[in-house]
């Protein structure tokens, strides 16, 4: 009798440290944690939210950090990750509970994340985000 045991396909090094980025990303965004924005995020972000706002690095940092925006949890599912160079695009779904100005709500968004390795790190230089219908 044989035994067989399905295995999801392994992941790249590459595609292991861009999700290690996303995670980061993520865990500075429900901590608030100014150094970690700064440290994983690019000068040049273009952040694009839901209802068409766009904003800088300095716009978004700053509304995480005061509390303007306020994630209490971000849960990501149905994550791809596709890298093509110095360049990876990440698809998910971002599910959350937030905060935002003291006032509690449930955010349910679809995410495209565009990361550009600089200097050996992987950055985000780019997001934009739909509501799931």
């Amino acid at each position: 009798m044989f035994t067989f045991f399905a295995q999801a396909p392994a992941q790249s090094n590459k595609e292991t440290a861009v999700n290690n980025a996303v995670e980061r990303l993520r865990k500075a965004m429900i901590d608030g944690n100014k150094a970690e924005l700064e440290a994983v995020v690019s000068d040049n972000l273009s952040y694009g939210h839901s209802g068409g706002l766009i904003e800088s690095k300095k716009e978004f940092v700053d509304k995480i950090v005061t509390g303007k925006s306020d994630f209490v949890t971000i849960e990501l599912k149905n994550q791809t990750i596709s890298i093509n160079g110095k360049t990876a695009i990440v698809r998910h779904e971002l599910h959350a509970s937030n905060n935002d100005n003291g006032k509690p709500g449930e955010v349910h968004l679809k995410i495209l994340l565009v990361w550009q390795k600089q200097s050996g790190q992987w950055k985000l230089l780019a997001r934009q985000a739909i509501k799931i219908p």
